[in-house]
């Protein structure tokens, strides 16, 4: 079921061109488990065939990001954790892992909501404990549009250059996933270093 959903998505996207990859980025980066790599890496290949223009697509891919992540944000702000944390479970998000995404963000900090769009699992949902917070929306609006825009910006590029070599993007894409934890925890390094430099 989850596969012909999945097929119906990307056929829209396709027809509907820039607005696919919007509405597409916007269904990742709520609830819905719908993998970003299978939208902006064909994007990116689609940019290479000149079907597509290579920064629309950038722009589309973080603008959907953002109202998917807005989505969250003011979820969580205005209805609270406990009925958010209800509406969760639908999509497979139970206490333990909601915990997780808040321990995250209360133990990094509002930079959570860049780096965490740079970690498989956390990246669709960090945007939940930022919206309990109700951190400052200027900051989140930055912060998250600056994470999904590395993001996407990176699967663009393996589209443009690998293709439709399944192979290579998977080797790279798992190369890429962890230069980008390990990019992230270098930011939290020195975000928390900055910090305590400040107290």
């Amino acid at each position: 079921m989850l596969e012909d959903l999945i097929n119906f998505l990307l056929t829209l996207a396709k027809d509907w061109g820039y607005l696919g990859i919007i509405f597409l980025m916007f269904i990742e980066s709520s609830f819905f488990p719908f993998p970003s790599e299978i939208v902006m890496i064909p994007a990116g290949y689609l940019a290479q065939q000149n079907e597509l223009n290579f920064f629309i697509c950038l722009f589309c891919g973080i603008f959907g990001a953002l109202l998917g992540a807005l989505f969250n944000y003011y979820l969580c702000y205005f209805l609270g954790r406990n009925i958010v944390l209800k509406i969760c479970r639908y999509f497979g998000i139970n206490e333990e892992k909601f915990n997780k995404f808040e321990f995250f963000f209360n133990k990094h900090g509002e930079i959570s909501t860049f780096t965490g769009r740079l970690i498989p699992g956390l990246r669709q949902y960090i945007s939940l404990p930022a919206g309990l917070a109700r951190m400052n929306l200027s900051k989140f609006i930055l912060y998250t549009s600056l994470g999904a825009g590395i993001w996407c910006l990176i699967l663009l590029i393996l589209g443009y250059v690998l293709g439709q070599n399944e192979n290579l993007l998977k080797e790279y894409l798992h190369l890429v996933v962890i230069s980008c934890i390990i990019f992230v925890c270098f930011v939290i390094l020195i975000y928390i270093l900055i910090r305590k430099k400040n107290q």
